[in-house]
């Protein structure tokens, strides 16, 4: 997977495309991300109790859902017209001097 946590990404497929958000925490094995304030789902969660018969958290939860990694691409800031604009890039891998490998936006060229 070329997008991980902390990542800034934006989506390109779905109810929510365009959206862009932070990458909360990432599957690799089921190769999906969550994204923060995209894809928001509502659960029904039963109202809990403790034992001194006060309430805790219950009712109705909005949360996020996991998003397929297909459907989100890197974002990047680059210059139209003369205002900044946040759009989808790909990812690339390259080594650096130290022979590090360092992952870089392949729209800008810059490192990530």
């Amino acid at each position: 997977m070329r997008v991980k946590k902390g990542d800034k990404v934006v989506v390109t497929a779905g109810r929510d495309k365009g959206m862009v958000g932070k990458v909360i925490h990432a599957y690799p094995r089921q190769q999906k991300v969550v994204i923060e304030g995209v894809n928001q789902i509502t659960k029904h969660e039963k109202v809990q109790r403790d034992r001194r018969g006060t309430l805790e958290s219950g009712g109705l939860v909005h949360q996020e859902a996991p998003v397929h990694v297909s459907n989100v691409q890197l974002a990047v800031d680059v210059e139209v017209d003369g205002e900044k604009k946040t759009v989808g890039t790909r990812v690339g891998y390259r080594f650096d001097e130290d022979g590090n490998k360092v992952r870089y936006a392949k729209r800008t060229g810059e490192d990530i």
